[in-house]
C-alpha cells in the first residue's frame, strides 16, 4: 500500500468526484497526513466555514469546484475552479464558501518539524 490513502492508484480520476458536498457540513478526506506534508480534499456546503487559524506549514488551496472565499490576514481571496493560492505558514487564514464548492488542501512543514 502507498502513502497516498482513500483514493485509487493506477486509476485517472477526477478529485472533485472523490469527495461529496453534504448539506450544512464540511467534509473532509485525507489522503495523506505525516511529519512533511498534508493532503486533504475538502468540501463545503454554501455559507459554511473554517474560521481564523494558523498553520506551521504552509497551505496550498486549489479549488476543484465552485467558489471559495479565503482570508489572509484581513485580505480577502476569491477562487474559482482551477485557480491555487498560498496561504505562507504562521499567517492567520480562513475559509468561506461562498457556494458549495470542493478544493483540496496541501500543507507542506518545514523540514525542523
Amino acid at each position: 500500500m502507498g502513502i497516498i490513502k482513500n483514493i485509487e492508484q493506477e486509476k485517472i480520476l477526477s478529485l472533485a468526484g472523490k469527495i461529496s458536498v453534504m448539506p450544512g457540513q464540511i467534509v473532509s478526506k485525507t489522503l495523506v497526513q505525516n511529519k512533511s506534508v498534508s493532503l486533504t480534499l475538502f468540501a463545503f456546503d454554501k455559507g459554511e466555514e473554517i474560521g481564523s487559524h494558523d498553520s506551521e506549514g504552509d497551505a496550498m488551496v486549489t479549488v476543484l469546484e465552485g467558489v471559495g472565499s479565503y482570508t489572509i490576514e484581513g485580505k480577502v481571496y476569491i477562487l474559482n475552479a482551477g485557480e491555487t493560492l498560498i496561504m505562507p505558514a504562521k499567517k492567520q487564514h480562513s475559509v468561506y464558501a461562498e457556494e458549495s464548492f470542493k478544493m483540496l488542501l496541501t500543507v507542506v512543514f518545514p523540514a525542523n518539524n
